[in-house]
């Protein structure tokens, strides 16, 4: 979703010969579209498009959905990238960009998006969390997680009593090349912890990273 042309539609022919289907859609309103009637795998973002702010169509697209977002911009401070990150898209990527390197974190982003995980439900207390399903319900009642949120709770409940650290997180959750500052998680943790109610589930271990509690350790 890209709205200059000299950049999108060779991009679209390399992503081809790579084996993957590219749609090009030149607005927000067209993306939106694209998306929500061809349901891609991945949607690579652009934030300037001339009917509207990126930012805004990826807000749409995460309340809408579960789909890979890799968001692309020629604004590269550190505060873009986390506040990218924090609207839900799970890779950033400044211009001038390498194709092949794009392409590559396509196909990263594919993986571990796609990688499955212990179809077994884990139980904490009154916390459930069915990762096939990609549900979580907490007293019987289904809490409503954004995916990044949930696949850091399952990172860290999967984990339950074992200290996980920072880079882990970052890499398992959002980027396995990720580099530089990893604020995004500690505000990630937070939403979880507020949504969870309690903080003594998710416990931060300083300098180090985080450890879910286990079931012996939850009062």
């Amino acid at each position: 979703m890209e709205d200059e042309a000299s950049i999108a539609e060779p991009f679209a022919r390399l992503l081809e010969r790579e084996g993957f289907e590219a749609t090009v859609a030149g607005t927000a309103a067209d993306a939106l579209r694209a998306a929500r009637e061809g349901r891609p795998d991945l949607v690579v973002l652009d934030l300037a498009l001339p009917d509207g702010d990126g930012r805004d169509v990826c807000r749409t697209l995460r309340a809408e959905s579960q789909i890979p977002v890799i968001m692309l911009t020629a604004r590269g401070t550190e505060m873009d990238r986390v506040v990218g990150l924090e609207l839900g898209a799970d890779d950033y990527v400044v211009k001038p960009f390498s194709a092949l390197e794009l392409v590559a974190r396509i196909r990263a982003v594919l993986r571990r998006t796609g990688e499955p995980r212990s179809s077994a439900p884990i139980q904490i207390r009154d916390l459930q969390l069915d990762v096939s399903a990609r549900r979580v319900t907490l007293g019987g009642e289904e809490l409503s997680l954004s995916r990044k949120e949930f696949d850091l709770l399952a990172e860290l409940a999967s984990h339950a009593g074992e200290v996980v650290t920072r880079e882990r997180l970052m890499s398992r959750v959002w980027d396995e090349n990720w580099f530089g500052p990893t604020k995004t998680l500690d505000v990630h943790v937070g939403w979880l912890r507020r949504k969870l109610g309690d903080p003594s589930y998710i416990l931060t271990i300083r300098g180090v990273g985080f450890r879910f509690a286990s079931q012996e350790e939850v009062p």
